[in-house]
């Protein structure tokens, strides 16, 4: 298998608000065996952040784009559309591009399973799957839905999901016992990913 058989895009919001959900499932992407990939990963400030999100949209078979942050929370705030932007980059690349992008596998999630459709009625039809905001429904969702596409056996959610709470009491004291950090929270994404990638192997 290749890597864009194991690359996974990962459109999610990067708030700190999000950022449980978005851990479980980078977590559980690992446990399965795939690669998640994650605009956060790259940081050449002369690559544009567009040019970065096509890259790896090009090179990913899989794409989990998640609508959850979409809608405004308070009056007069602006919706957030970068989500289904990079959603529709992605469609548009499975749709126009020919092999291997043909391919392509696209999970959408959001918090509840309809909600989408007053904002994008284009999508009606779909297969959306909802987490409700909660990191351990995410997890199951994004892991039942590989256990489809894949077709292939995969542990059960909750198993990943005791692993993963596992995996959380030793970064805490690999953070906080050893590395001196104040907070697990201030620690970057992408420096939790390596734990994870040391903690699974």
């Amino acid at each position: 298998m290749d890597e864009f058989d194991l690359n996974v895009f990962v459109n999610c919001p990067f708030d700190n608000e999000y950022r449980q959900t978005l851990l479980a499932m980078i977590f559980t992407l690992k446990h399965i065996g795939l690669k998640p990939r994650l605009s956060l990963e790259r940081v050449d400030a002369a690559e544009t952040r567009i040019d970065k999100i096509v890259n790896l949209i090009k090179q990913s078979k899989f794409g989990i784009h998640d609508l959850s942050r979409m809608v405004s929370q308070e009056n007069n705030e602006t919706f957030r559309m970068n989500m289904p932007f990079e959603l529709g980059i992605d469609y548009a690349c499975q749709k126009l591009s020919g092999l291997p992008w043909s391919k392509k596998q696209i999970l959408i999630l959001d918090i509840e399973k309809y909600r989408y459709q007053s904002a994008i009625s284009d999508l009606s039809g779909s297969d959306i799957r909802s987490h409700n905001d909660d990191p351990m429904k995410a997890m199951i969702e994004v892991r039942d839905w590989f256990n489809i596409i894949l077709e292939q056996r995969i542990v059960s959610g909750k198993k990943i999901w005791a692993d993963y709470n596992d995996f959380q009491a030793e970064l805490y004291d690999e953070l906080i016992e050893k590395d001196g950090h104040d907070s697990v929270e201030e620690v970057e994404i992408m420096e939790i990913t390596q734990h994870m990638d040391r903690w699974l192997d």
